[in-house]
């Protein structure tokens, strides 16, 4: 939580110009003398969360891991992660045009000790600011979608992303985890389950849950 009896230290990651300046210039309104650094990259905003100790970090969902790359709401959910495991208390303003992927971290969301706050980028900036500060006061504000969230586990997710983001087989898949052919198409069966997906007649099944679980933010 931020101490009341200092400026606030504030990080900000976002690969889109305008909207660092935009908030930033806004924050800065609000408190004059805070600290703000900002990075357009996942890499560079882990090095300065870790070099200064920020009360707040403020983090674009969709960022580039570095300098040149594409940006991807992969990136946004592991730096999200490791965020929440090495600094519990933190404070978190999210911005994204697609809060979908958040789903994956539920329960770390859940768990956060820190404020936690979810903004849409296509809000009036005054708006997002409005949610930021929320976060840096400790308060949280998730979309309606994330409080009733799925809820799936962790395996189930890595064979999501094995299958439809690297192409694996079920076989191959099996081997990269460690368990047997038959735990995979058990992981399969959860995840349609939960996601309401059954057979038909006509209908690939495989190609009904890539659809599915992109349109639910479990993978990109």
């Amino acid at each position: 939580m931020q101490s009341t009896s200092s400026p606030p230290k504030i990080v900000a990651i976002d690969d889109h110009a305008m909207i660092l300046t935009g908030i930033v210039d806004l924050l800065k309104q609000k408190y004059p003398e805070a600290e703000v650094w900002v990075a357009q990259t996942k890499q560079a905003g882990q090095e300065l969360i870790a070099s200064q100790h920020p009360d707040l970090a403020i983090v674009d969902l969709a960022i580039p891991n570095q300098t040149g790359s594409k940006a991807t709401a992969e990136n946004g959910v592991t730096l999200l992660e490791g965020l929440m495991q090495q600094s519990p208390l933190l404070n978190i303003a999210v911005l994204s045009a697609n809060a979908n992927p958040l789903v994956r971290l539920k329960p770390q969301i859940d768990n956060h000790e820190g404020g936690f706050t979810v903004s849409d980028k296509g809000w009036a900036i005054e708006e997002i600011v409005k949610r930021v500060n929320m976060a840096l006061e400790g308060g949280r504000f998730l979309p309606k979608e994330m409080k009733l969230g799925l809820e799936l586990k962790s395996e189930w997710l890595e064979m999501l992303r094995l299958a439809f983001e690297e192409g694996l087989t079920d076989k191959a898949i099996a081997q990269r985890m460690s368990v047997a052919e038959k735990t995979v198409q058990n992981y399969f069966t959860k995840v349609q389950d939960v996601l309401e997906i059954y057979r038909e007649d006509g209908h690939n099944l495989r190609s009904q849950t890539a659809r599915k679980a992109r349109e639910a933010g479990l993978i990109d």
